[in-house]
């Protein structure tokens, strides 16, 4: 392995926190999730959810429709066609640093 291979700074700083990876896992395996979803998968409080959801929102790997259901704000959340490139690299680079 040479010392690139297993340069962490090439990991995506996005993705490689614990819960904002999580998300991309769970959203990677459904089409869309609501807040709730998420919330209840990953057991995250509101708080801690809302951060790091807007966080890969505004990185383009999320994006996030709002709408009211009984009349109660729901939003839901699917990965763009770059979040699922950004994860795909992430998962790449991980696999080349463990020698795979």
């Amino acid at each position: 392995m040479t010392d690139s291979e297993f340069d962490y700074k090439q990991l995506d700083d996005i993705i490689h926190s614990r819960i904002r990876l999580a998300i991309m896992s769970v959203l990677l395996s459904v089409d869309e999730a609501d807040f709730n979803f998420l919330k209840d998968n990953l057991k995250a409080t509101d708080g801690n959810l809302s951060v790091h959801l807007k966080k890969i929102e505004d990185a383009g790997y999320l994006s996030a429709e709002k709408t009211f259901l009984d009349r109660k704000p729901n939003t839901k959340y699917k990965l763009t066609d770059k979040g699922k490139e950004a994860f795909e690299k992430y998962v790449e680079r991980l696999e080349k640093m463990l020698g795979r």
